[in-house]
C-alpha cells in the first residue's frame, strides 16, 4: 500500500529570510543575534511582530538560546506553538517540516525558525567533547568531538571507491568561486589545488580548507501557509517534500556512530526514497542543492546518496563543474558552510530560498524553480525539497 502524501507538503511555504552579520567576534550575545534574525525575517516578509505565533529552534551543548527566550525578547504577544530540538547539523531542514507540520494541523500561522550562536568566540563546536555512554571508550584514544570521527568516515570511503584527494579538494574549490560572489561569506579568497595541498592537514584527509568556517551569527526563516504568503512581499517558496531519517545504530551519542553499516555513506542512502517520494519527483528534475557540508566529503556523500551521481563518481562529477554556475547541478551557491560560515546549515536553508526566489544576485541559478536542501553530515539528517510558487 502507498504511502499517503503528508498534507503539509505543498499547502506551506517560506516567506521571509533573515541574517545578521557573520563575523569571527561578533560583540554581541546569542540573544541579541536571534532576536535580530528573527525581526529581520519578519520585516522581510511584510508581517509584524504580532502575527508570529510559534517560535522553533535548535542548539547543542547550551551553544544558543530558547525559542521562548526569543519570544520573550521581541514581546511576542501569543505563542501556540514553541519548539527547541537538543540537535545539531540535523535539524535545519526537520525543524522546518516540523514548524510546517504544526501550521498545517492548525497549531499556529506564522512560525519563525532559527538558529543562533557565538560559534566563534563563544562555544566553538569544533572543542566540545560530548559526553555519553561510548566516550569511555572513545575519548581515552583521542577520537572524540570534530573532525576526528567524520575524517574517519571520508578516509573509508576513499579506500572502498577509490577516490582520491583531487575528488575531496574539488569540494572546497569549486564552493570557493560561489562565496566570491557572496557578501556574507566569511571566506573570500580562490582557492586552487595548490593552494589546498599548502593547507595545514587537521585530521587525515582533511585540511583546513576541507572544515567549516565558525562564525558568530544567527539566520532564521518564516514559515507559513502558501494562502497567507502569496499576501506577501516576496514569491512563496513551497515546500513540496520533506523527510528525516535516523538510520539503525546511530551510536549512543552525536559522536558514537562505530556501529553504523558502512560509514563510507551517511543517511542520504536512507533518505534518497523517502525525500523523493514524498515530492513526487526525481534529481533530474532538481535545478540545486544546497548540501550539508560540515566537511567536504558530505558533499560527495550527498551527491551519490540522493542520486544524483554513482558510486564512487562524485569527485568526479565536482572536478568536471557540474556543481558549479551553469552546471548540471550548482551546489552550494552561497560558499556552503565552508566559506559562508557554520550556522549550523540554517543559512542552506535560506541560500535555497534567496535562489527560487531569485534574489542571490551574481550567484543567481538560471531558471531555478526546484532545490534540495539536506542537514546533517552522519547516520541521521534531514532534507527539504523547495519549489518556486
Amino acid at each position: 500500500m502507498s504511502k499517503k502524501r503528508p498534507s503539509f507538503l505543498g499547502n506551506t511555504a517560506i516567506a521571509g529570510v533573515g541574517y545578521t552579520e557573520f563575523s569571527r567576534q561578533s560583540g554581541k550575545s546569542v540573544l541579541q543575534l536571534a532576536s535580530d534574525a528573527c525581526v529581520n525575517a519578519v520585516v522581510e516578509s511584510g508581517l509584524e511582530l504580532k502575527d508570529i505565533d510559534g517560535v522553533v529552534s535548535f542548539s547543542v551543548l547550551g551553544d544558543s538560546v530558547s525559542s521562548e527566550s526569543v519570544a520573550t525578547a521581541l514581546a511576542l504577544p501569543k505563542q501556540n506553538y514553541i519548539l527547541n530540538l537538543n540537535t545539531g547539523g540535523q535539524a535545519p531542514a526537520y525543524a522546518v517540516m516540523l514548524a510546517a507540520m504544526a501550521i498545517e494541523a492548525g497549531l499556529a500561522e506564522n512560525i519563525l525558525v532559527f538558529r543562533a550562536l557565538n560559534g566563534r568566540s563563544g562555544k566553538r563546536i569544533g572543542g566540545m567533547t560530548v559526553a555519553g555512554e561510548a566516550a569511555q571508550f572513545r575519548d581515552p584514544i583521542g577520537y572524540m568531538g570534530q573532525p576526528s570521527f567524520a575524517a574517519m568516515w571520508a578516509r573509508r570511503y576513499m579506500i572502498e571507491t577509490g577516490a582520491t584527494i583531487e575528488d575531496i579538494a574539488a569540494v572546497p574549490i569549486a564552493q570557493r568561486k560561489f562565496a566570491l560572489l557572496n557578501e556574507r561569506a566569511i571566506i573570500q579568497k580562490p582557492l586552487t589545488f595548490e593552494d589546498y595541498l599548502d593547507s595545514p592537514m587537521i585530521a587525515d584527509p582533511f585540511r583546513k580548507a576541507d572544515c567549516t568556517t565558525e562564525v558568530d551569527g544567527a539566520v532564521a526563516v518564516l514559515v507559513t501557509s502558501v494562502k497567507n504568503a502569496r499576501q506577501l512581499n516576496h514569491p512563496p517558496v513551497i515546500i513540496e517534500g520533506a523527510a528525516y531519517v535516523c538510520g539503525p545504530r546511530s551510536g549512543l551519542d552525536m559522536n558514537d556512530k562505530l556501529l553504523w553499516d558502512d560509514i563510507t555513506t551517511n543517511y542520504t542512502n536512507l533518505l534518497a526514497q523517502p525525500l523523493w517520494e514524498s515530492a513526487g519527483i526525481t534529481p533530474k528534475e532538481v535545478d540545486f542543492a544546497e548540501f550539508y557540508d560540515c566537511f567536504s566529503s558530505a558533499v560527495l556523500f550527498a551527491l551519490e546518496g540522493l542520486g544524483f551521481t554513482g558510486r564512487g563518481e562524485a569527485g568526479a562529477f565536482v572536478r568536471a563543474g557540474e556543481t558549479g554556475l551553469g552546471g548540471r547541478l550548482p551546489v552550494n551557491t552561497h560558499g556552503g558552510l565552508l566559506c559562508e560560515g557554520y550556522i549550523h546549515g540554517m543559512n542552506s536553508v535560506a541560500e535555497a530560498v534567496m535562489q527560487l526566489q531569485g534574489r542571490s544576485g551574481s550567484r543567481q541559478v538560471a531558471n531555478a524553480n526546484i532545490g534540495v536542501v539536506t542537514s546533517g553530515n552522519q547516520a541521521d539528517g534531514s532534507a527539504l525539497i523547495l519549489r518556486r510558487d
